[in-house]
């Protein structure tokens, strides 16, 4: 039976592929002790497969695909956060994570002539311990064989889980207080007191808040759209949109909050939620975009799982959700006008895609001398990260939109993930059994010594230097670099900190881990 599922995957290295994702995605679904590995169970799934069919590992154009897929689709997110951490306090996070990162480094260096192992197996537990699949890349292809793939499979586990366990025992012992998570946009009703009396919506709109926008007013019992030369009086009303902080000045500049009033009278005038999904629209601004010719107020722009303001510089992308106030019977008409169909949180431009990944592959190619002699390239995996960030940055540049809607980046990046860690795993299977039957302990031991040392210094050093331990935990996240690791610290400080934190190390230490990868192995 075991020779004909060997035949069988040898035959066709693509189904072998595929049965070690779907098999990987399956397993890495279960949670235990509130740890689960996601698409980091493709590894074991793969190393399983490989171990049973030598030759069944795919062509390696088809992982090296599935990495390019990855690194730009996380470039792209996390361009503009990347580029804004840089002022603040982003310098200081981005530096100790590069000390731990190196300092792990090191302590693998340092371990591969006592634990018996070569210097690229050492490279794979460096680029496992941190579950740096782009580091992987780097790593083989600086070595030249799969010893890589074999450090990397053995310390992965570690990888993910040890990071949780630490930051767990961290929060216990440091026992941290957080505040309640801050809202991007809030929504309130005011009704207007004496001191607005006979001055007109764009009197009024004048001594609010710079980010605050009239959305709809309500006179002698009805709604109305906000029109510039309406005037107000004492008791109306005022569907106001703009900051929490914003919101509060307002009250204090016009009148006080009564929630209700306009919210529930939808006879004249209503509230509509509609996807941007027309090419006409993507790549403009708020300002630039045409309207229908009745009135029509956007309040605000959901993209992904944020809320924004509808500043008039903001550019618009496919997926968006617009939240407009409309006439009640016009609201099919606005439906059409921008599309409403879901289907553009799955559109993407694939000209915008192919010029940024063949921009950020020519990147990578570029040799970089070193000291003493010697040169790195960011390779297939840093160069098209780089760019991304760049690109994600910028928006647009003319007439290409650089951004992928939220839930199309992540397909893209999850199927990349996916393709890459089956196919290296289907190629180490073999070597991995060999390896781990004659020093696997020392191999396990290592691993556990190198992520140790990443985690230690981010967590303590990080305390030590009084660092808000929810950006603390996004830090120690974006050092490691596995989601399930950034999910579990969301869950140990439910504050958006640790997203950003993760936001600003993740792609600066995946640079670092690749290029320290390559000079350890030069």
């Amino acid at each position: 039976m075991l020779d004909i599922v060997r035949t069988l995957l040898e035959a066709s290295p693509l189904l072998a592929l595929f049965l070690a994702i779907a098999t990987g995605y399956a397993i890495g679904q279960i949670s235990i002790a509130g740890v689960s590995f996601g698409a980091g169970a493709v590894l074991f799934t793969g190393l399983i497969i490989g171990a049973i069919a030598p030759k069944a590992a795919p062509p390696g154009m088809v992982g090296t695909l599935g990495l390019v897929m990855f690194v730009y689709g996380v470039g792209i997110q996390y361009g503009p956060v990347f580029f804004a951490s840089l002022k603040g306090p982003g310098l200081k996070y981005i530096a100790l994570a590069a000390v731990a990162v190196v300092a792990s480094l090191l302590v693998a260096m340092l371990l591969a002539s006592p634990l018996g192992i070569s210097m690229a197996t050492a490279a794979g537990l460096f680029a496992g311990s941190g579950t740096s699949t782009p580091t992987l890349q780097a790593a083989l292809a600086a070595a030249g064989n799969q010893d890589p793939a074999i450090g990397y499979s053995v310390s992965y586990p570690f990888g993910v889980v040890g990071p949780i366990v630490l930051m767990t025992l961290m929060a216990g012992l440091v026992k941290p207080v957080f505040k309640a998570p801050s809202q991007n946009v809030r929504i309130a009703e005011l009704t207007l007191e004496s001191n607005c009396e006979d001055q007109t919506v764009e009197e009024v709109s004048a001594i609010l808040p710079a980010d605050i926008k009239i959305v709809a007013i309500r006179q002698h019992h009805a709604n109305a759209p906000p029109l510039a030369g309406t005037r107000l009086h004492e008791g109306d009303g005022l569907l106001l949109v703009g900051s929490p902080t914003s919101i509060e000045q307002a009250k204090i500049a016009v009148g006080h909050e009564e929630p209700g009033r306009i919210s529930r009278d939808r006879a004249n005038y209503d509230v509509v939620r509609v996807y941007v999904s027309k090419a006409a629209f993507v790549g403009k601004t708020v300002q630039e975009i045409p309207l229908p010719d009745f009135p029509i107020v956007i309040s605000h722009i959901r993209r992904g799982d944020v809320d924004m303001m509808t500043s008039p510089d903001l550019t618009l992308e496919y997926g968006d959700v617009l939240i407009a106030a409309v006439p009640s019977d016009r609201k099919t008409e606005v439906q059409r006008h921008f599309g409403d169909s879901i289907k553009g949180n799955a559109e993407l431009s694939f000209v915008s895609i192919g010029v940024g990944i063949a921009l950020g592959l020519l990147l990578g190619m570029i040799p970089v001398p070193l000291p003493g002699g010697g040169t790195f390239s960011l390779g297939v995996a840093g160069g098209p990260l780089v760019m991304a960030l760049v690109l994600g940055w910028l928006g647009r540049t003319g007439p290409l939109g650089w951004r992928i809607p939220m839930v199309a980046n992540l397909v893209l990046r999850n199927l990349g993930l996916a393709v890459f860690i089956g196919s290296v795993a289907i190629g180490a299977g073999s070597p991995f059994v060999q390896t781990v039957a004659t020093n696997g302990i020392q191999i396990l031991l290592g691993g556990a010594a190198v992520l140790l040392t990443l985690v230690l210094i981010v967590l303590v050093v990080g305390y030590l230097l009084r660092i808000p331990f929810d950006d603390l935990l996004g830090v120690c996240a974006g050092s490691t670099g596995n989601p399930a690791i950034v999910v579990a610290a969301g869950r140990l400080a439910p504050t958006e900190r640790t997203d950003i934190g993760y936001a600003i190390c993740f792609p600066s230490m995946t640079i670092v881990k690749i290029i320290a990868v390559q000079v350890l192995l030069s």
